[in-house]
């Protein structure tokens, strides 16, 4: 097994006694690191210190990484004009922070008879919005709901 020390230097490719003696000899463990490689790779050094260290990497990359939320806004065919712009300004801000939404358009009774209004809406937010978002999934009728889900263009 390819064996690493404490402070990094490489001691060379060991048998797993030799390997174990130098441990003991220098007071500290004798960790595996990697088994799937040829030779294995072991390293010595304290397990309290080499376990911190493995949970200090591993909450660093989970700080790094980016969730993605996704909103929903629901709207209905008959909405009036300043809700509209209302509704407007939070899917700007929703895309703006990096968020996905997911559009809602809401028809009740009869309203479902005229999926045109609905369709007219979308176009409207389409060219109010134009260049702040692609569809990831482009408008399709549930029922009676009309979903599309937006996602922010990528810079």
């Amino acid at each position: 097994m390819r064996v690493i020390d404490e402070t990094g230097q490489q001691l060379g490719v060991l048998s797993a006694s030799d390997a174990l003696r130098i441990a003991r000899e220098k007071g500290l463990d004798l960790i595996m690191v990697s088994e799937s490689a040829i030779p294995p790779v072991c390293k010595i050094e304290e397990l309290g210190k080499f376990k911190y260290e493995l949970e200090k990497k591993e909450r660093l990359q989970k700080k790094k990484q980016k969730v993605t939320h996704i909103k929903e806004v629901r709207v209905r065919p008959q909405i009036g004009e300043h809700d509209f712009m209302i509704k407007l300004a939070n899917i700007k801000r929703f895309l703006e922070e990096g968020d996905k939404v997911k559009l809602s358009i809401v028809f009740r009774g009869r309203e479902i008879a005229y999926k045109e209004r609905g369709n007219k809406l979308l176009e409207r937010l389409n060219t109010e919005l134009s260049g702040l978002f692609v569809f990831e999934q482009a408008p399709r009728q549930e029922g009676m709901y009309k979903i599309a889900i937006i996602a922010p263009v990528k810079k």
